[in-house]
């Protein structure tokens, strides 16, 4: 009866996974995978939502990779074993089964198709193979078909409205870290929605660990950072990441160049609130900040990280915050952008530094720390 009841088991596993590949098939086939971004410095409007003051960053995140084979991993059933010409061919058979599901995900429609969008019946469909299924390549397929359909705005409410949010963000826990990139990817698109935002606040916390402790320049660190980049939009929920900002900084000092763009982002939506400018300056930042005003940075990269200083000099007021001084620590922001004041020239280099634009702009923002935030150093 055991042996069975075994044998039972194997084929019920073997049929569910068999109709879940092919509904993945059904659903995806020919769908589009959407790799729409909004423009750098747009309006960073959110679906419905209107505490946006000045220019912030709205991501869309995409899966530049997600044809690179070499990503994906296979579940094996545990039968497969290795050295084994049973456990050979069971490996084969799961390779094939991957194999399939990802091409189908990865077929494109004509941009004029109406195939890319799922009815919510579709949907549900997939969120029920989200929910139920604990395969890696099922996962993964299902969520690059979310992730499709949550760039559409009336998509991210029926989304929402099937109880879509949990479910993906239930995928948060796994450590499958291409199946977490996917769901974070889902959230992110899904997250350019008021009443997502106010629902997805939960998470928030959870995905700033996961962020944080991610392998540095990692996608789903990337893809982490996308969202939260979202979800600080507004100024709503940005008071949920202020234990965090050192941390940024930290990624922001060590990260490549795409990690430093993405972190910039972040640090810019904090920095245009003005409810922020204290928790941003009494950040501890480390001391490889100021070595980044060099010749073989990225340009782009110093100028972000101007307009984060000029923000937080337009934010602040000597006469105001004079008297708490003693709240920002040694090795903080505040004495950082202090001593950039004090001696930028000689600690920083920037006269010798070969581009124009970063000399004049570091000059304006000279002016304006002596004019904001440390007149009496001049006196």
């Amino acid at each position: 009866m055991g042996y069975a009841r075994k044998v039972g088991w194997v084929t019920a596993g073997l049929v569910i996974g068999a109709s879940a590949c092919y509904c993945i098939y059904r659903l995806t086939r020919g769908r589009k995978y959407n790799k729409e971004k909004m423009a750098e410095g747009g309006s960073g409007d959110v679906d419905d939502a209107g505490d946006c003051s000045g220019a912030r960053y709205n991501d869309w995140s995409d899966d530049d990779d997600d044809g690179n084979d070499s990503k994906s991993i296979v579940w094996y059933p545990p039968w497969a074993r290795i050295g084994t010409e049973a456990g050979t061919r069971a490996r084969a058979r799961a390779r094939a089964r991957a194999t399939r599901a990802r091409r189908a995900v990865q077929k494109r429609a004509s941009p004029n198709s109406d195939d890319t969008i799922l009815s919510p019946q579709e949907l549900q469909k997939v969120l029920c193979l989200v929910e139920m299924s604990e395969k890696p390549y099922i996962l993964e397929a299902a969520l690059i078909a979310l992730g499709n359909n949550a760039a559409y705005a009336f998509n991210r409410d029926i989304i929402r409205d099937l109880g879509g949010l949990p479910i993906v963000a239930k995928i948060l826990n796994t450590r499958d870290p291409i199946v977490k990139e996917k769901a974070l990817i889902v959230l992110n698109n899904l997250s350019v929605n008021a009443e997502n935002q106010r629902r997805l606040k939960i998470y928030m916390n959870q995905v700033c660990d996961d962020t944080i402790t991610s392998r540095l320049n990692s996608s789903v660190q990337l893809a982490g950072l996308r969202l939260l980049t979202n979800m600080t939009v507004t100024n709503e929920y940005q008071h949920m990441l202020a234990n965090s900002i050192s941390d940024f900084f930290r990624l922001f000092s060590a990260g490549n160049e795409e990690t430093k763009l993405q972190v910039l982002k972040l640090l810019l939506n904090l920095a245009e609130n003005p409810a922020m400018t204290r928790e941003l300056l009494r950040a501890q930042v480390p001391l490889s900040l100021g070595s980044l005003f060099n010749k073989k940075e990225n340009k782009e990269v110093i100028l972000k990280l101007l307009v984060v200083f000029e923000n937080l000099s337009d934010n602040f007021r000597w006469e105001e915050n004079e008297p708490t001084q003693n709240q920002f620590g040694e090795g903080s922001l505040f004495f950082f952008l202090k001593e950039f004041q004090v001696c930028a020239d000689k600690v920083l280099g920037i006269e010798s530094h070969h581009d124009f634009l970063v000399k004049v702009k570091v000059g304006k923002f000279m002016a304006k720390l002596a004019e904001n935030m440390f007149p009496k150093i001049q006196e």
